[in-house]
C-alpha cells in the first residue's frame, strides 16, 4: 500500500520549522509512545545536553519507525515536551536540520519536569508508513 502526503505550510511555522497541517491519504498509522534519551548509542551521559538529547530522541525514533517499517520522515504529527523554554528556538533549529523542509506537524509544550530530572526533552508522535 502506497501513501500520498501533502503540507499546508505558512511561513511562521516554516520558520520554527513545522508544518500547519499534513494530509495523508493510504498507508498505516504508527503511533510512537513518548521517547527520552539519557545517553548516545555510545553509552555516553546527555545529563545536562540538550542538543544531545534531541539528536538521540530522533535517532530512537528512527529505529523504532525502521522496525515498523517506515523512516523518521513519515512522522506526521509529534508533541514535543520541554523543560526550559529557552530551549524552544534551538529546538526549532534542530528539527530544520533533521527533517530539512519536510516537516510533520508539531506542538512545542514547555513543562515543569519529565520522568527524571536529567531529562530535558521528551518527543512522541504519529507516523504513516507503507
Amino acid at each position: 500500500m502506497t501513501h500520498t502526503r501533502s503540507h499546508i505550510q505558512r511561513e511562521r511555522a516554516e520558520a520554527r520549522a513545522y508544518s500547519q497541517a499534513v494530509i495523508t491519504e493510504g498507508g498505516r498509522i504508527v503511533w510512537l509512545a513518548g521517547q527520552v534519551a539519557l545517553q548516545d548509542a555510545a553509552g555516553t551521559s546527555l545529563a545536562g545536553d540538550f542538543d544531545g538529547q534531541v539528536r538521540e530522541v530522533f535517532r530512537l525514533l528512527d529505529t523504532t519507525l525502521k522496525d515498523a517499517g517506515g523512516r523518521l520522515a513519515d512522522m506526521v504529527t509529534m508533541t514535543v515536551f520541554i523543560t526550559d523554554n529557552r530551549h524552544g528556538d534551538r529546538f526549532c533549529e534542530l528539527r530544520k536540520e533533521i527533517f530539512g523542509n519536510d516537516f510533520p506537524a508539531s506542538a512545542l509544550i514547555t513543562c515543569r519536569s519529565l520522568a527524571r530530572p536529567e531529562l530535558l526533552v521528551e518527543v512522541q508522535g504519529i507516523a504513516v508508513v507503507g
